[in-house]
């Protein structure tokens, strides 16, 4: 009897931790379905109001409150009197749309950028401007192409489009940045770097020194040109070496294209040069700081920041993220000699 207690008394307590797993593992199911069906929204921020408050509560600290009040009522007359004279008819300040995009090699960060884009041109007119603020040194060749041609949405809507470098935008990332109407650049901002670097690892003679046999079938002369793993041929470097050109010939083609100024011969070269040494090339545009330029443009135009926030999914939450970027890695690791990296 004693036994039979034992038992039962086991075995509820088996069932209770299934139950319970089962009830958990439920609940993950729930929130992992739910956040697949929302996968980000859009955010908008008015720089403006961020301009004007950093300006009040500098006034607020720097000034007495005599002085304070002082230029208080010099701006309530000023506005006073700026909205008695206003014109039935004159037109609302422009919008002018800001836009950060900070690239990674595998330049996965288009996904968000073309969102953006997508939302500001349901909305924006000739009338308006964007600024996107680039930062990035490059990456694979087709993530860069996709997101100079988001950019060049913007364009062909005949809306006014500035590029602001202020650390960084070379290879993919100028790429990028001559799209532009006008490419804004800090002083000592790298920028340039127009050329094509492709680079894998071989480790045929460490398997062929452990007796290790490696096999590769393909249907296509130059369907893998260069291996990893098997002993790669001086055809296949011709053949690679003649794509990383041709990738060469449409990235000059390209940024000739949106900047026909430029001499393309001496300066995809895949050199790269500060801002001030850019400009004198003619790489840029005008030496100036994003900020700079948002303050000054402030004075004239209602600024607007657009962002696309992706929520994490649960995998991530739960620590699975790490597992999943290794992963990601390895892959990218093995099919690297498919790849060309600008």
């Amino acid at each position: 009897m004693e036994f039979l207690f034992e038992y039962g008394l086991f075995l509820a307590k088996a069932v209770t931790l299934v139950v319970s797993i089962a009830i958990v593992i439920g609940l993950i199911a729930g929130l992992a379905t739910k956040q697949k069906q929302s996968n980000g929204n859009l955010e908008f921020e008015s720089l403006s109001e961020h301009y004007d408050d950093i300006k009040r509560d500098a006034q607020q600290v720097l000034l007495d409150k005599d002085a304070l009040k002082k230029r208080e009522k010099e701006e309530k007359q000023a506005q006073k009197k700026k909205s008695k004279n206003k014109k039935e008819d004159e037109p609302e300040k422009n919008n002018l749309f800001v836009l950060n995009f900070s690239g990674s090699m595998n330049a996965q960060e288009v996904d968000t950028l073309r969102e953006e884009i997508t939302a500001i041109l349901c909305v924006a007119t000739e009338k308006d401007e964007v600024l996107v603020n680039v930062e990035s040194g490059g990456g694979v060749v087709h993530g860069y192409g996709l997101a100079a041609s988001q950019l060049q949405r913007i364009k062909d809507k005949n809306i006014k489009l500035t590029v602001s470098v202020d650390k960084v935008a070379a290879s993919g990332g100028y790429m990028m940045a001559c799209v532009a109407d006008t490419i804004l650049s800090a002083p000592f901002a790298i920028i340039g770097s127009i050329g094509v670097i492709a680079q894998l690892p071989n480790f045929n003679k460490v398997l062929k020194k452990n007796d290790i046999e490696f096999e590769q079938h393909t249907a296509g002369d130059f369907k893998r040109t260069l291996t990893m793993f098997g002993e790669n041929t001086d055809a296949g470097r011709e053949k690679f070496q003649a794509e990383i050109e041709d990738v060469h010939l449409m990235f000059k083609d390209f940024v000739q294209q949106h900047r026909p100024e430029l001499d393309i011969d001496k300066v995809a070269t895949g050199e790269y040069w500060y801002g001030q040494r850019a400009k004198d090339l003619g790489l840029v545009d005008v030496l100036q700081t994003s900020d700079d330029f948002l303050m000054t443009a402030n004075e004239s135009k209602r600024l607007y920041k657009i962002s696309y926030a992706t929520k994490k999914s649960l995998a991530q939450k739960l620590g699975f993220g790490a597992y999943q970027a290794i992963e990601q890695t390895f892959m990218r690791l093995v099919d690297a000699g498919n790849k060309l990296y600008k």
